[in-house]
């Protein structure tokens, strides 16, 4: 019962609610993202749900669209920037023991004008190889930060706005500054920030990214190691750096009912990080029996299709945002 009343939470109404800087930025997301005709028919009759696996990856026996492969995909992603064929999507991340909406992730779409929608795994890697994170980076974190000040200016509750960073932009030297202009241009609260790093980020000059770190984090950004529990998931780092919250990998919620050891490590990383004084965010919850043990572990937060797939911020908002004024 407790289960089908949090489940009851997230299915949420639309309402008509919306200041003209939304809808001028609604716009400005509908002429950038169209997708190609061709990726249209890929798509065509399946459910929502299933689109939106579709569009992360993650049903079998689909593809973004065809013809991609062993195409010069990196001409083509050094031109996206100035076409203007990124987007972004906002997933939820809801309080476990209550259901309630605390924030949303921003996370990276591309739409090629020729090639459909690119998988995030065929071109984040290749931006960090080539550099590219770190313009493209800028875009994100301006273009997420500045939604969630129009959204903050139209009265919406106060979230928490999550954003990835890479290793790559941890460790230039012109990350820090950009991320403080960030903040200063768009006028968000930095309460409501959080950078989400992996470990291997971390890990790789670990004196410059805790330097870096405490620089954020003096300015009031939350930051948050993502993917914990793949990488070498130090103590000492955890330690040594003033991170605020954990966020466990998903093969570990996947595989909670299938593999006791999954169980074991999931209930030890968030014993470990109540005792440390962190937060613990689950990604990649799917079914109701993953989220009553996360309650049963005393979890703090989870991400995934049992709330919401990531959704255009127009379906972000009035799904997660106007139900709430």
């Amino acid at each position: 019962m407790a289960a089908k009343n949090t489940v009851n939470q997230f299915r949420c109404q639309k309402k008509q609610r919306q200041s003209k800087q939304i809808e001028m930025l609604e716009a400005e997301l509908e002429a950038k993202t169209k997708k190609p005709k061709e990726n249209g028919r890929l798509l065509e009759g399946l459910s929502y749900e299933e689109e939106a696996k579709t569009e992360m990856g993650e049903l079998s026996g689909v593809t973004y669209a065809k013809g991609y492969s062993g195409i010069d995909i990196d001409s083509r992603l050094k031109k996206a920037l100035e076409r203007e064929e990124f987007a972004l999507y906002y997933q939820p991340i809801v309080d476990v023991a209550s259901g309630k909406i605390i924030g949303m992730e921003a996370l990276l779409r591309w739409y090629s004008s020729d090639l459909g929608m690119v998988c995030p795994d065929h071109f984040i890697s290749l931006t960090e190889k080539t550099g590219l994170i770190i313009p493209i980076g800028e875009w994100v974190l301006y273009k997420a930060c500045s939604r969630y000040k129009a959204w903050q200016e139209a009265g919406y509750p106060p979230l928490r706005l999550a954003v990835n960073m890479s290793a790559v932009q941890l460790q230039d030297t012109g990350f820090v500054p950009m991320v403080e202009k960030v903040l200063k241009e768009t006028g968000i609260n930095p309460n409501h920030l959080e950078l989400e790093i992996t470990e291997s980020a971390v890990l790789y000059n670990l004196d410059y990214a805790k330097n870096a770190i405490k620089k954020l984090r003096a300015m009031g950004i939350g930051i948050s190691i993502d993917d914990f529990g793949i990488g070498y998931s130090s103590l000492e780092y955890l330690n040594r750096l003033p991170v605020s919250s954990i966020k466990i990998h998903k093969s570990f919620i996947e595989s909670l009912e299938m593999n006791s050891s999954s169980k074991t490590i999931v209930s030890a990383i968030i014993a470990m990080a109540h005792k440390l004084g962190l937060e613990v965010i689950a990604e990649g919850v799917e079914r109701h029996e993953q989220l009553n043990f996360l309650r049963k572990e005393k979890c703090h937060y989870f991400q995934g299709f049992l709330c919401s797939p990531p959704l255009p911020a127009v379906k972000f908002e009035k799904s997660f945002l106007s139900v709430s004024l």
